[in-house]
C-alpha cells in the first residue's frame, strides 16, 4: 500500500515542478529572446515482483524448495528529470529603434548549433544572450537593459560615443567610418548552454564555423517562442493530472486510516 503512496506523492510532485515551468514561460511570453522551458519527465526504475512460495520434491524423503512466480513489473514512479529550453526561432517583431538587434537563423553545420550576442555580466565573464533589446548607456557603450556590456568579436565592450550607427545583416558595426564586427557567439550543442536568468546562457560557445548562414537585423527583436495557447493548455492537463494523483493519495490515506483505527482494534 504505501508503494502507492509514495508513487501519487511523487506525480504531485512532478507535476507542480512542472506546473511552476509552465508558469514561468506564461510570464516571458513578452520577454524578447526568451526561449521556453520544458519539464521532462523520467520514471523511476520499474521493480519485478515475486510471489513467494514452495515447491515439494517427490522423494523418499519430501524436500521443500523455495520458488519464485513472476507476477508482472511495478511502476514506482515519476520525477522531473531536467529542464530543457526550446531554442526554436522566435518571430521577429520590428521596433524601428536603432539598438534593437535580432539574429536570424539560418544554416549550420550541427542539427543542434545556434548562435548568440556575446555579452558581459557583472563580473566581467562572458554570457550569450538572444535577447537583442540594446541600448547605449551614459558613457556611450552599448549595454543590455540590465546594464550588461555587448561586447565585439574581440570580446570588448563596443564604445558608440553616442553616435547613430548601422548593423549590417553580416553583424557588422558601422560607426563613424570604422566597422566593428558584433561578437556573435556559436556553439553547437545547444543543451550544454545552462540558463542563468536575465536572459542570459553559460557554457563553451566560439567563432561562427565557416559555411554556417546568419542574419543579423536591425530595428527588431526577436520575440519570445512561448505559446500561450499551448502553454495554458498544458497547465490545465498538468493542473488535472495533480488532482487525479491526489485523489489517489487522498484514497490511500483513508485506507491506512482504517487500517490503524478499525482492522488493528482489539475487541
Amino acid at each position: 500500500m504505501l508503494r502507492g503512496f509514495y508513487t501519487a506523492a511523487s506525480g504531485m510532485i512532478s507535476m507542480q515542478r512542472q506546473q511552476e515551468a509552465l508558469a514561468n514561460n506564461i510570464s516571458n511570453a513578452n520577454t524578447p529572446g526568451y526561449k521556453a522551458d520544458q519539464a521532462t519527465l523520467r520514471a523511476f526504475p520499474e521493480m519485478l515482483m515475486y510471489q513467494m512460495g514452495q515447491e515439494t520434491l517427490p522423494t523418499k524423503q519430501p524436500k521443500n524448495l523455495p520458488v519464485q512466480n513472476p507476477i508482472g513489473s511495478l511502476n514506482t514512479g515519476v520525477y522531473v528529470q531536467e529542464y530543457v529550453p526550446d531554442f526554436v526561432q522566435g518571430a521577429l517583431r520590428e521596433t524601428g529603434v536603432s539598438t534593437d538587434l535580432a539574429l536570424i537563423d539560418g544554416v549550420f553545420p550541427d542539427e543542434t548549433g545556434s548562435i548568440f550576442f556575446t555579452v558581459q555580466n557583472e563580473n566581467g565573464d562572458p554570457r550569450y544572450t538572444r535577447n537583442g533589446n540594446f541600448t547605449v548607456d551614459g558613457q556611450g557603450f552599448l549595454v543590455t537593459t540590465e546594464g550588461y556590456y555587448v561586447l565585439n568579436q574581440a570580446g570588448n565592450p563596443i564604445q558608440t560615443n553616442g553616435m547613430e550607427f548601422i548593423v549590417t545583416p553580416d553583424g557588422q558595426l558601422q560607426l563613424g567610418g570604422q566597422q566593428i564586427q558584433l561578437g556573435i557567439a556559436y556553439t553547437p550543442d545547444v543543451n550544454q548552454l545552462a540558463k542563468e536568468g536575465n536572459g542570459l546562457y553559460n557554457g563553451e560557445a566560439g567563432p561562427v564555423p565557416a559555411g554556417a548562414t546568419f542574419s543579423v537585423q536591425q530595428g527588431f527583436l526577436e520575440q519570445s517562442n512561448v505559446d500561450s495557447a499551448q502553454t495554458m493548455t498544458q497547465m490545465m492537463e498538468a493542473y488535472r493530472t495533480f488532482e487525479m494523483n491526489q485523489r489517489v493519495l487522498k484514497a490511500y490515506d483513508e485506507s491506512l486510516g482504517k487500517a490503524v483505527s478499525e482492522i488493528g482494534r482489539i475487541g
